[in-house]
């Protein structure tokens, strides 16, 4: 579904990603592991046309490279950033609302279906955005992007700030995203959320992908991770 080759990305002078390259297929959990500053949220940025960039990307044998960021989530791609976005003043329900497909298109997804997957949003669906706690906050940016029916979510750092129960909750959440055939690319730092869910684990350093496997190959590469991931 997404193919990403010799992907490099620039904010002004600065080059960030240096020839990035990798596969998410249908229904796959894929997990793009890395210390702060490794090039991470810069390659989501980058496949939605948020940052200038050189490659290629391509969504379905679809280049995307150039694109504007809307054109890209019209093709069916989310993107859930690391700080979140909600319309503060807006309620939960007009929040989801503005996630939502257009009116005569027909998504997977409902409110209730949001509401069932999280049922504080439920009790908390009239209540300002900006007054709910930072869980809260994350579980409802997560449903607004689930709102425009995307086939593959890009999710980055969903865990961050967040309590043991509520990291529990998106790590459900994430299963049940992958049993409906969604595709997802995780960014994260918590190892023990991203190893459980993942189907394939990838490591960046310095703007470039070292590793490339499955979650039990990383765990066995003592190397890899004391170099690329420990602190």
């Amino acid at each position: 579904m997404l193919h990403i080759e010799n992907l490099h990305a620039y904010y002004g002078k600065s080059h960030v990603l240096h020839g990035v390259h990798f596969d998410v297929g249908p229904g796959e959990i894929v997990a793009l592991l890395g210390r702060n500053g490794s090039g991470r949220s810069t390659t989501a940025k980058a496949i939605m046309g948020m940052v200038e960039s050189t490659g290629d990307v391509t969504w379905k044998g679809q280049p995307i490279v150039g694109r504007k960021p809307y054109e890209i989530a019209h093709l069916g791609l989310g993107y859930v950033p690391e700080n979140r976005d909600i319309f503060p003043r807006l309620t939960v329900q007009q929040n989801l609302l503005l996630g939502q497909k257009g009116a005569r298109q027909k998504g997977r997804w409902s409110f209730d279906d949001m509401y069932a997957m999280f049922p504080r949003l439920k009790e908390r669906q009239h209540t300002e955005a900006g007054v709910l706690s930072g869980g809260e906050q994350q579980m409802l940016t997560l449903c607004r992007t689930l709102m425009g029916d995307p086939e593959l979510i890009i999710i980055d750092e969903p865990t961050e700030g967040l309590a043991p129960k509520i990291v529990e909750l998106v790590g459900e959440y994430l299963k049940t995203l992958k049993a409906k055939g969604i595709s997802v690319l995780l960014i994260e730092q918590k190892l023990t959320i991203a190893m459980s869910v993942s189907d394939r684990t990838l490591v960046m350093g310095h703007g470039s992908i070292v590793f490339q496997g499955t979650p039990d190959s990383l765990r066995a590469d003592a190397y890899i991770r004391k170099e690329w991931l420990e602190v």
